[in-house]
């Protein structure tokens, strides 16, 4: 159990049965009443985000995530094949748990895959990944105040923005966080 007055972002807990993990939290003493934690939850089964508030000093449970090595083999329809670096032991997740990663998962790469107890509740990527340019427009020099930007589209399928001098065939460093280009690689 932990008290909520020791929240910290990225903390794990375990409420009314469900896995979340503290996105954001603030302590709020008010004039008048009893002091109160307010926070951001995200569902790591779902990946909805709530608003909960708690008394202060509440105590709630906290959940032991579990973190390992995985390869991402290859898709096999809407399902995603992986492999235990450890055992190897191979597994599905399906396209809806990893929504927003599949825009950045190559065959072959290594990710840590997220577990509790025993239950796979989806995959963590390295901050930043090296993605090859398909598709992209030609630069054109010339009326242009700086930063000027064009879309490019990455191996995987996602689209960035990217400065006029990228060209297709190049490889460049994708922030996985916000989906955002970093620089050439």
């Amino acid at each position: 159990m932990i008290s909520v007055n020791d929240f910290k972002t990225g903390l794990t807990v375990e409420v009314e049965g469900d896995i979340f993990t503290v996105i954001d939290f603030q302590h709020v003493k008010p004039g008048k009443g009893a002091a109160f934690v307010r926070s951001k939850l995200k569902n790591l089964r779902n990946g909805n985000t709530v608003e909960r508030t708690f008394r202060a000093g509440e105590t709630i449970g906290r959940a032991i995530i579990e973190n390992r090595g995985v390869q991402y083999l290859y898709a096999s329809g809407s399902e995603h094949v992986f492999m235990d670096n450890e055992t190897y032991d191979q597994f599905e997740l399906t396209e809806k748990q990893l929504e927003w990663e599949l825009n950045f998962l190559r065959e072959n790469m290594t990710v840590n895959i997220v577990s509790y107890q025993g239950e796979i509740l989806g995959i963590n990527l390295p901050t930043s990944v090296e993605l090859k340019v398909t598709e992209t427009e030609p630069g054109v020099k010339g009326n242009t105040a700086q930063g000027a930007t064009k879309a490019a589209v990455l191996e995987t399928g996602h689209t960035v923005q990217v400065p006029l001098f990228i060209n297709e065939g190049d490889v460049l460093l994708i922030d996985t966080r916000e989906g955002k280009y970093i620089s050439r690689a």
